[in-house]
């Protein structure tokens, strides 16, 4: 299972929100590519990004410090947030970048979520981010009126071979993931599940190896010392 250490970034800065809300946003860093050195410099070989400005916007904002970070710290970068055509998507992948997050836009544009699939299927991973079981999207603002295991169905029907699942209720409320609704993609699906939201200990991290999951992805558990990083990757 691969612990993907992550930085949210929200005009330039690496902050964490409390269950996706804007407005209760907490500054970390003013220098997330120092944060990502950390990252690298206690053993990891992943990071997972989250560009929050062009996740409510629609429009890249962070797209230059993201390449920074896959260039200057040699982390894997996985990263999402606002990618809504090819010309977003590709400019990740030109600088680098390892896996682009498709979310709103898979729920609402299915042409160009068929492209990408198609074009760059390995590259791509689907975030299923839910709030009471349905999936949302426009950085978390709005329903997206499907459920998560129907959308995780259709988006395996296209090519998809990645998933990420957050429970919004749960991010960055440090009280655990959502095991049974990530278990349950995992078992239902033949994706790679990345576990997302909720995480507040080891024994969490451990409780999402259990059940199959591909990955975790593990922020504000780090900035708060809930979760040491090195004694999480020596345990992957």
């Amino acid at each position: 299972m691969i612990v993907y250490p992550a930085i949210d970034l929200l005009g330039g800065r690496c902050v964490r929100l409390r269950q996706g809300d804007y407005a209760q946003a907490t500054v970390y860093s003013d220098d997330p590519v120092a944060v990502a050195r950390a990252f690298r410099a206690v053993g990891a070989d992943w990071v997972h990004i989250v560009d929050l400005d062009a996740a409510r916007s629609g429009v890249p904002a962070h797209q230059a410090l993201i390449a920074r970070i896959r260039a200057e710290t040699g982390l894997r970068v996985q990263t999402g947030g606002g990618v809504r055509n090819l010309a977003a998507l590709e400019a990740h992948l030109a600088a680098g970048v390892e896996r682009v997050v498709l979310g709103t836009s898979a729920v609402k544009d299915r042409p160009f979520t068929e492209e990408a699939l198609r074009r760059h299927g390995a590259a791509i991973a689907i975030g299923i981010d839910a709030r009471g079981g349905e999936v949302s999207v426009d950085g978390w603002t709005a329903g997206g009126g499907v459920k998560a295991l129907e959308f995780a169905g259709w988006m395996e029907a296209l090519g998809a071979r990645t998933a990420i699942f957050t429970d919004i209720a749960r991010d960055g409320m440090l009280a655990g993931p959502a095991l049974d609704a990530t278990a349950e993609l995992v078992r239902e699906t033949g994706m790679d599940v990345i576990a997302s939201g909720g995480i507040g200990s080891l024994a969490d991290i451990e409780a999402v190896r259990a059940i199959g999951a591909a990955g975790v992805i593990v922020g504000k558990a780090l900035y708060e010392g809930r979760v040491d990083l090195a004694a999480c990757l020596r345990n992957a």
